[in-house]
């Protein structure tokens, strides 16, 4: 490939990331918004029903149905499914107590993460940029979440508990995926939030928690409400969000070098926190900028080759 040639698909791969990071930024903010009106769990359901179809079609249109349903249900994408699930399940379930930048920086600390899985399980080199990276992104967590003080809250560990899921499902992926096309992944792991959401429910159904709790979380907690034509319009959007996001996910990492790539999803963190401003009136504290730059640097630093 001549030069141009890779320039374009540089810039083609940086133009899709960023574009993907504004689209989940945005899904982000409609789960958040939307929390106050259904259970964590019947939104998973019910925009499962709704995404399955749109995933299949786009499937389907590229002549790859068969493959992908294939695919989808082979045994390592299921554990790589599992850890995706894991880490976004807990991600939008602490979204409604805390704000978009706290949890993004939470759960971007995964690179941090694949640089520690890989040089302690899969035994790649780490580079000593990539140590260095490793130390500042730790130290920026505990500035950002100022544990012990009065701003700190538990609500703000689950993304990085997200983080640590979405590293095993990256290290899987690199190592046990590759052959597995990204539609077949990005199906498999839709209908395994799906079906968290129909499990969850019946958990609660059977369970029928009461009293505080219910009152107190009723986002994770709470039974299915109705469903108006308006929600269902939002949870055609959140559908309409999964499609796209999964598919330019696999075009932008197609088109250039994954460590550009991952650069520019940063970006993401950028994004909700001109949401935070706009839709919930909260702006970043001193303190909050400077530990989401330290994660944001480090990332960058692990990724540097």
């Amino acid at each position: 490939m001549n030069t141009e040639a890779l320039s374009q698909n540089i810039w083609r791969g940086v133009i899709l990331i960023i574009a993907t990071a504004l689209l989940i930024s945005l899904q982000d903010v409609t789960f958040k918004l939307f929390s106050g009106n259904m259970s964590l769990w019947q939104v998973f359901a019910l925009r499962g029903i709704l995404a399955l179809p749109l995933l299949m079609f786009l499937a389907r249109t590229r002549g790859q149905l068969l493959r992908v349903l294939t695919e989808a249900y082979s045994g390592w994408a299921l554990v790589r499914t599992l850890c995706m699930t894991c880490a976004f399940v807990s991600y939008y379930a602490a979204l409604p107590f805390i704000s978009l930048s706290t949890a993004g920086a939470g759960i971007y600390l995964a690179p941090i993460f694949v640089a520690v899985l890989s040089a302690f399980v899969i035994g790649e080199r780490v580079h000593r940029w990539g140590w260095l990276g490793v130390v500042l992104g730790f130290v920026g967590v505990i500035v950002l979440l100022r544990p012990g003080s009065d701003a700190f809250t538990s609500f703000a560990l689950i993304p990085v508990a997200s983080a640590v899921f979405y590293a095993l499902a990256i290290i899987v992926t690199r190592t046990r995926c590759e052959g597995v096309s990204a539609e077949a992944l990005a199906l498999s792991f839709n209908a395994s939030l799906m079906m968290a959401g129909f499990l969850g429910s019946i958990i609660l159904l059977v369970w029928a928690p009461t009293g505080g709790i219910f009152e107190e979380f009723p986002f994770l907690f709470g039974s299915w409400s109705s469903v108006e034509l308006s929600d269902w319009a939002v949870l055609l959007g959140l559908a309409g969000f999964a499609a796209m996001i999964g598919v330019m996910l696999a075009k932008a990492y197609q088109s250039a070098p994954p460590a550009t790539i991952a650069t520019f999803e940063y970006s993401y963190i950028v994004f909700v926190a001109i949401w935070d401003i706009v839709f919930f009136g909260v702006a970043p504290t001193a303190m909050s900028v400077a530990g989401i730059a330290m994660i944001i640097g480090a990332g960058v630093l692990v990724m540097r080759r």
